[in-house]
């Protein structure tokens, strides 16, 4: 979507990986203009950006390989979970509800980037990660969709926006108006087939 958005707007889309603790060091010295990683539009978040508005229902869940016999939430119990540092994951999992849940893991190792994570499921130093849907169906297409399982029962749903600088109204507008015009041409529906997310749009809804 931020490519197909660049390309209407004609702006240069530089694709910046960071250390996701970092990012709004990042976004208030202008090394980056926005934040439209599978940002969520968390309670803590939402008075510190300008935001988009909701483009994805975006849920938290869980990752394991199709042959561990690992089926539910219950079965994590006793086991090496992995989540990304900084992540919407840790933070369902840090909430007050998710307190018996992260307290059955035998130990929850904080990564710095899911291509860390999934190295250490695919090892077996992790028997499981906790991340975003969206990212784990693109990282799973990546390294082969049938080695992993998706767990049915979801950790939480969160809401997607794209994330500016507090007062930065200006391109927050701009970048908004260029994506309800994909709503409308159909391009937005289109990127969201691309990686089987037509079901957890919510702009223009």
């Amino acid at each position: 979507r931020a490519a197909a958005g660049c390309e209407m707007e004609g702006w240069e889309l530089v694709k910046t990986p960071s250390d996701w603790n970092a990012k709004d060091m990042e976004l208030n010295s202008g090394s980056i203009d926005c934040i439209w990683n599978g940002f969520t539009m968390s309670a803590d978040r939402i008075d510190q950006y300008e935001w988009s508005d909701a483009y994805v229902d975006n849920s938290q869940v869980f990752i394991v390989k199709s042959d561990s016999g690992i089926a539910a939430q219950a079965d994590l119990a006793g086991k090496i979970v992995a989540v990304q540092a900084a992540s919407s994951a840790l933070e369902a999992l840090e909430a007050e509800e998710s307190a018996a849940l992260l307290g059955s893991f035998k130990e929850l190792i904080q990564v710095p980037d899911y291509n860390t994570a999934f190295m250490y499921l695919e090892s077996g130093a992790a028997e499981a990660i906790a991340m975003d849907i969206g990212v784990a169906k693109f990282q799973m297409a990546e390294r082969g969709a049938d080695k992993f399982v998706v767990l049915e029962e979801k950790l939480v749903s969160e809401l997607y926006g794209v994330g500016f600088l507090k007062g930065n109204t200006e391109l927050r507008d701009q970048v908004q108006e260029t994506l309800y015009e994909m709503v409308e041409d159909g391009k937005f529906d289109e990127i969201a087939k691309k990686w089987d997310l037509q079901d957890s749009v919510v702009l223009g809804k």
